[in-house]
């Protein structure tokens, strides 16, 4: 991929070449850019904060309500846009080499999923009786944007609670995918993916529990990175859920970097979190020697990681990135996993029984009326799964699953596989009678997806990149598995296979 970068003109000033697409078309609209590319612009004061705020904000006016991805727009955003803009009209470049150093993302708006509590914003997650639920104060990600210069200039939509593969709510409607309006984006972060496919923003927040973060990026070509367990704080008491954690998407990479690095690290609210003072440092996605740093690095590819009833088109897309990676010089071997679509299911839904769905049901006691049917059901399911197994027995489960993967995994790098095993769903879908897969069906359908196993092994870094279009017309995604906390190992990889196989990150129209 070319990203753009700041280069020094003749005259010692700092000049800005065109920005350009994942494809390396020039992207000539400001919100087509990358935050890569925007934040150059910026520096070199060819772009305003402000103007491009307002580029964001009619290319959200134009396509929505047709995609349906926008809760709210935050009208304070432009006073941010233009505090940046001081900065960078006003600053030498000594001085303001000083401040992006502490402030990384100056003059950068976000999109950020609703859960993601904003002060003074409403906090509902998409359910009807908590719509007016108000946020005392900002999350700690939100903060964190905030401490580095970055804003959040609009709020995306999520299914209720967070616990669908799809995003539709009765309070919000139907968000659908800008490459095929009658397709979801996924979810839970389906406003996110979709809203950054649209082009509403360069960068956007997400939260994954059991693929929240990478299905939305899979079914709308944009990045999506897993952080292991820890890495990034959350809000309690979900905090404490050892499958979960919050995030960034982006449209590539870089940016998904640029994000990552901000929101990392040790938090006084979040006991969990664990330090982070190297990540990603000095990591370059548009570095030629990404590409180069491939030869002999060991790649283990497994198409269904046990027996997910992978659709043909997305292993054919699978098949050709781990093709693409040998042809420079990745050792790749095709490996197997002991697993079951039921084994992994039972797995997951004990622990959301025993954990989850007591929470939805604390949150949700009296207004059970109100609640989306696939609540109720996610409810349900997770219930009888903890009626047959305790805690403890989940628990081991669990830990079988960690060392079937870490015997997998040993000799290789980073493991390749599908993000998910259907290439889409319906966007007004519910899915209450499951998914049939070619000649499969499945009892449920969160069955269809292949991301829960490494919410189980918690600890493993995943970044989710395209990997081709399926037949339908939507984007296919690649998972790129790291061992625990070899988050470098994993971006490296998706930075390779990003410059091997660039994408335009944006839907059509």
């Amino acid at each position: 991929m070319s990203e753009s970068t700041v280069t020094s003109a003749n005259d010692g000033s700092t000049a800005t070449p065109e920005p350009t697409s994942a494809t390396g078309v020039c992207a000539s609209e400001p919100w087509a850019w990358t935050a890569t590319e925007a934040l150059a612009a910026f520096r070199a004061r060819d772009l305003s904060p402000v103007d491009y705020l307002d580029a964001l904000t009619v290319r959200i006016a134009e396509r929505e309500p047709d995609v349906n991805a926008v809760t709210e727009i935050v009208e304070e955003a432009r006073t941010h846009a233009v505090d940046a803009e001081k900065i960078y009209t006003s600053s030498s470049p000594e001085t303001l080499a000083e401040v992006l150093a502490v402030q990384p993302l100056l003059g950068l708006p976000v999109l950020a999923k609703e859960k993601h509590a904003l002060a003074a914003h409403t906090l509902s997650q998409g359910m009807v009786h908590l719509r007016d639920e108000v946020a005392d104060e900002d999350s700690t990600i939100i903060s964190r944007i905030r401490a580095a210069g970055g804003y959040v200039h609009a709020r995306v939509t999520s299914p209720e609670f967070s616990c669908a593969t799809f995003t539709h709510s009765p309070l919000w409607g139907v968000t659908r995918n800008p490459w095929n309006l009658e397709l979801s984006p996924g979810g839970s972060s389906g406003g996110s993916g979709a809203g950054l496919a649209a082009g509403y923003g360069p960068l956007a927040t997400a939260s994954d529990i059991a693929g929240s973060t990478r299905l939305p990026a899979a079914f709308t070509g944009t990045v999506g990175y897993k952080a292991p367990y820890g890495r990034i704080p959350g809000a309690a008491p979900l905090a404490l859920d050892w499958y979960r954690g919050d995030g960034p998407m982006a449209r590539t990479v870089a940016d998904t970097a640029l994000l990552a690095r901000v929101l990392v690290g040790i938090s006084p609210s979040d006991h969990m979190t664990v330090p982070s003072p190297d990540f990603l440092t000095g990591f370059d996605a548009s570095s030629d020697g990404v590409v180069e740093a491939l030869a002999g690095r060991r790649i283990a590819l497994c198409v269904r990681l046990g027996d997910f009833p992978v659709a043909p088109d997305i292993e054919r897309n699978t098949r050709a990135v781990a093709d693409l990676l040998a042809s420079v010089g990745a050792v790749v071997e095709e490996i197997e996993l002991p697993w079951t679509v039921e084994r992994i299911f039972d797995t997951a839904f004990t622990h959301f029984g025993n954990y989850l769905a007591p929470l939805m049901r604390q949150a949700t006691a009296g207004h059970e009326d109100t609640l989306a049917p696939y609540t109720l059901r996610f409810m349900e399911v997770a219930e009888a799964a903890a009626a047959k197994r305790g805690l403890a027995e989940g628990l081991a489960m669990e830990a079988r699953m960690q060392a079937d993967l870490a015997e997998a995994m040993a000799g290789f790098d980073v493991l390749l596989a599908p993000t998910s095993a259907v290439a889409a769903l319906q966007a007004d879908g519910a899915y209450l009678d499951g998914l049939t897969v070619g000649q499969r069906s499945l009892e449920h359908y969160w069955q269809g997806h292949m991301t829960v196993p490494f919410n189980i092994a918690n600890r493993v870094p995943v970044v989710n990149v395209p990997s081709g279009m399926a037949d339908c017309g939507i984007p296919t995604g690649l998972q790129i598995v790291g061992h625990p906390f070899a988050d470098r190992n994993a971006f490296e990889v998706a930075a390779a296979v990003e410059q091997l196989q660039p994408w335009t990150g944006l839907a059509p129209g």
